[in-house]
């Protein structure tokens, strides 16, 4: 079964920017479109961004121009790069497939705040 494992979360002020990472302990990057998710306190669980195995990304209107998602497969690592966040960006962030193949891992949690 393959672990879905992020990090890079934190406190940052409202206009700051932080970087996630996302490993699995198998190499399904290259294989699966991703998808970054959060899910604020109180809220369903959203999908944020996605990239597919052939380099397209799209993201949700919320966060589009503000992040980026990528991949590194030679490090198989997925990333979200989050710039001028919102407070409304606070929540606990996760990766996994555009299909939510996999369970999801425990995530990483941003808090945005002043």
């Amino acid at each position: 079964q393959v672990q879905l494992v992020e990090s890079g979360g934190g406190l940052v002020q409202p206009g700051g920017s932080l970087r996630l990472s996302c490993s699995a302990s198998g190499s399904i990057f290259r294989i699966f479109d991703m998808a970054w998710y959060r899910q604020a306190p109180g809220k369903e669980r959203e999908r944020v961004a996605t990239l597919t195995t052939g380099g397209r990304t799209n993201y949700a209107d919320s966060v589009r121009g503000r992040f980026t998602i990528s991949k590194d497969n030679a490090r198989n690592k997925v990333y979200l790069q989050m710039n001028s966040l919102k407070s409304e960006d606070t929540a606990v962030y996760y990766c996994n497939t555009l299909t939510k193949f996999y369970s999801f891992g425990q995530g990483t949690q941003v808090i945005v705040s002043s």
